[in-house]
């Protein structure tokens, strides 16, 4: 689409929200243009589950059936009609929902059918025409509503429109979906942060979907959760939604009396199969003339789910039953009309307009800029990342009490034979500190987004790489300046040499180490889907590392089958370079004699000077530029790596 399609697509979509206060007690028909306008149509549609592939040979075993999940499913759906998916949990609802917008995993499952837009396959093009609201609501818990939606308006509305025009839709749909009291309070996470109600909450999802005006929407059960008059209100807004002539698709879990009566038309489904399509009213009707009639005052909706739900201990008889009801409804005069319906608008396909253009379209599948994408979220994760003071307490606290801890028990160490051994354990002790209580602190950091990364990413809201170098530089501050007051407490208690070059050389290696083991936490947390499995995976590991460092094991005494994870091993390089910044500079270490014995300093003592510290543990002063640029290399090698993990699991989102 070129520059004023694209514009022209988008204040079409805006004059046709603006409609809604003036026709909303109008016929639902007589709203907007077809032409811009959604038909969508589904015929012979079936899913199954693909059989596991076979360990020892290609492909999956033959022997084994495929597991059908749709059967030979049809349908079709008009704007400005509400439409509901009903069914027992099991009977298809949302695998039918995930089909429809070309969202099923191609991995497990296998699909076949044809699936329309105004009587045009446009394939994987109905993302960019759709909006999806998924049954759990995933947001980021530090964000308020409105920046919320802010950021979403940023990334997801056409490039063209200007930014004070987005926020100004902001602020619209915001009032239309009663938003306007807690725009300003934080979404929260029940549970843990206290934020907006469940209603607003989904009230919310709804939101972030009406920001583009799609043509059409799908609902993965939007009153889930809810309570009766939330539920109702959420079914008043899809109805208003539909009135303004979108197509809406959602499937309904147990919903009330109320909400039910809230649906144009329903669609009843039960073991992968269509058991009745078409207006609510009729259902009664069908389901009256094959003998099963709804009581009185009972919900028509709870009756359609009890009629076609599988029993425990009464899956044969259920199962034929439901068999007999789907065949019945196949041989109906009701089905044959839709099927017609379906037949007619696929022989008139309406193979112009903006609509099947922006389907069609094979631009980029981001909407903002890379600066643009970079901005709104950097300043995303900058405000998640220290909108908690609390955190940043609890990190300097423990830092201040971990260094004056250890200032106090190695408090003015002597340069004598014994202070060798405490001085150059500490150094070890101040390194595995920092590597232990960073490493832990990043294990959350993809984890926990990675629910809504997936989502974000899958729709097109911004590339992977921008996501990581903005989630990695906003966390970055923490893991230099905590460092630096570390070193500034400990490097003079502790009696370290007395040298302010000697004390930059000490902080820096701190931080470069403090990032390298930030960085080989973000390679766990990105490979891994929970906490507590980055602790099991990454504990060990680091305990590998460490007996390669040169403190437990002299580096001349490693063996020589495991010589190539001493090179793994950053505790190696780091601690060289503070051992040697410590000790080539002293060129003298006291020996106390013996009484009585006046030749005991130099024929007992181990260490006369820093030069035989050195020599002791084999350390190179030659080696320590090249330990630095290891170490660096190694903040930018795990960062790459961590990246390249999020960027292939990324992938597998859009597949």
């Amino acid at each position: 689409m070129n520059f004023l399609q694209k514009v022209a697509c988008f204040v079409k979509r805006q004059e046709v929200g603006e409609l809604q206060s003036l026709v909303r007690n109008n016929a639902h028909h007589s709203m907007v243009d077809s032409s811009e306008t959604v038909t969508l149509s589904w015929q012979n549609i079936n899913v199954y589950v693909k059989p596991p592939k076979r360990v020892s040979s290609r492909g999956p075993d033959p022997a084994l059936e495929r597991k059908h999940v749709l059967r030979n499913v049809n349908g079709l759906a008009r704007p400005g009609i509400l439409v509901a998916i009903l069914g027992a949990s099991g009977s298809g609802k949302t695998t039918l929902l995930n089909t429809l917008t070309s969202r099923t995993d191609n991995e497990t499952l296998g699909s076949a059918g044809d699936i329309l837009v105004n009587g045009v396959d446009v394939g994987q093009g109905i993302q960019k025409i759709s909006a999806y609201v998924t049954q759990d609501d995933l947001f980021i818990a530090t964000m308020t509503v409105k920046e919320h939606l802010t950021f979403r308006a940023l990334l997801r509305m056409e490039a063209e429109v200007p930014r004070e025009r987005r926020i100004e839709r902001v602020n619209e749909v915001i009032k239309e979906l009663g938003l306007t009291k807690c725009q300003d309070y934080i979404i929260g996470n029940p549970g843990c942060i206290k934020g907006i109600s469940g209603g607003e909450m989904r009230r919310l999802s709804f939101a972030s979907e009406f920001l583009t005006n799609p043509p059409l929407l799908f609902c993965d059960e939007p009153t889930s959760g809810l309570d009766s008059f939330m539920a109702e209100n959420i079914g008043q807004i899809l109805q208003q939604t539909a009135m303004r002539g979108k197509t809406v698709i959602c499937t309904i879990h147990q919903p009330s009396s109320e909400v039910f009566a809230l649906f144009d038309h329903v669609i009843v489904m039960a073991e992968g199969r269509v058991a009745f399509m078409g207006e609510s009213k009729q259902a009664l009707h069908f389901y009256k003339g094959i003998g099963l009639s709804c009581p009185v005052n009972f919900n028509p909706a709870d009756f359609y789910i009890h009629t076609m739900a599988v029993r425990p201990g009464k899956e044969t008889e259920c199962k034929a039953q439901i068999e007999q009801i789907c065949n019945k409804f196949d041989e109906s005069q009701i089905c044959k009309e839709i099927l017609q319906d379906i037949k007619s608008v696929a022989e008139n396909p309406q193979e112009k307009g903006i609509i099947i253009e922006e389907a069609f379209s094979s631009t980029s599948r981001y909407e903002a800029s890379f600066f643009q994408q970079f901005m709104a979220v950097f300043a995303r994760s900058w405000r998640t990342t220290y909108r908690d003071p609390l955190i940043i307490r609890v990190r300097v606290i423990h830092t201040l009490f971990l260094g004056l801890m250890i200032g106090l028990i190695y408090l003015q160490i002597n340069i004598d034979q014994q202070g060798v051994m405490n001085i150059n354990g500490v150094l070890f002790l101040i390194l595995i500190n920092m590597t232990f209580t960073n490493v832990i602190g990043v294990f959350n950091t993809f984890p926990l987004e990675t629910p809504i990364f997936k989502r974000e990413y899958g729709i097109g809201l911004y590339r992977v790489d921008i996501y990581f170098i903005c989630k990695t530089l906003a966390e970055l501050p923490p893991f230099i300046f905590i460092p630096i007051i570390f070193c500034s407490i400990t490097y003079w208690m502790v009696g370290l040499y007395a040298s302010f070059e000697a004390f930059c050389m000490f902080t820096g290696v701190i931080i470069l180490a403090t990032n390298i083991a930030v960085s080989f936490g973000y390679i766990v947390s990105a490979a891994v889907n929970s906490s507590s499995t980055a602790i099991a995976i990454a504990s060990p590991i680091i305990n590998y590392l460490l007996m390669f460092g040169g403190f437990f094991l002299n580096s001349d005494s490693i063996p020589v089958y495991f010589i190539w994870l001493e090179y793994f091993s950053w505790f190696k390089y780091a601690n060289e370079i503070l051992v040697i910044n410590q000790w080539q500079n002293i060129d003298f270490i006291q020996c106390p004699a013996a009484a009585g014995n006046s030749s005991f300093c130099n024929t007992n003592c181990l260490y006369k000077s820093g030069e035989g510290v050195l020599k002791y543990m084999h350390f190179d002063k030659d080696r320590v530029w090249l330990d630095l640029g290891l170490l660096l290399g190694m903040v930018v090698g795990f960062r790459l790596i961590a990246f390249i993990i999020l960027f292939i699991k990324a992938r597998k989102f859009t597949k």
